[in-house]
């Protein structure tokens, strides 16, 4: 690692530590030329993919997109700002851990709706009932009848 202050490129670990809920290594270093101490940080390397629209188009994954989708849903319900973060860390990482670069956006919503259904069912048929795109109160119902019948 070169150093910051000098640009000499040996440098010593004093100390590691993970941080970022082991997501992140925290590395103390001093310079063996000019004696600098400094910070270093290594992290896992981001898997960046892009959503397919049902019309076609490929975009970045924006993941406040999907909060707020999220969001709004939960709007009035128990459910806190970690939940809703633990959602789509966990929708990443099934994406991340199926390798796939393009991810259609009805894979994102199934997902998303899987881990809503397990938290609280009225967020899931609102969340249902925007990404489903329903029409009228009888797709409500359909989806309420389904859910009972689980």
């Amino acid at each position: 690692m070169k150093c910051p202050k000098c640009g000499y490129e040996d440098t010593k670990v004093l100390e590691s530590r993970l941080s970022n809920e082991g997501r992140a290594v925290r590395r103390r270093r001093n310079c063996i030329q000019c004696n600098h101490r400094f910070t270093t940080y290594e992290k896992e390397e981001l898997f960046a993919f892009s959503v397919v629209k049902k019309d076609g188009r490929i975009e970045p994954f924006i993941k406040e997109k999907s909060f707020r989708a999220i969001q709004t849903a939960c709007q009035k319900r128990p459910i806190n700002y970690d939940q809703m973060d633990a959602i789509i860390h966990r929708v990443e990482r099934t994406i991340q851990e199926e390798s796939e670069r393009n991810v259609p956006s009805t894979r994102i919503g199934d997902l998303i709706m899987q881990e809503l259904y397990n938290i609280d069912k009225v967020a899931y048929v609102r969340f249902a009932s925007v990404y489903k795109d329903f029409k009228d109160p009888s797709e409500f119902t359909k989806e309420i009848s389904s859910l009972e019948k689980k």
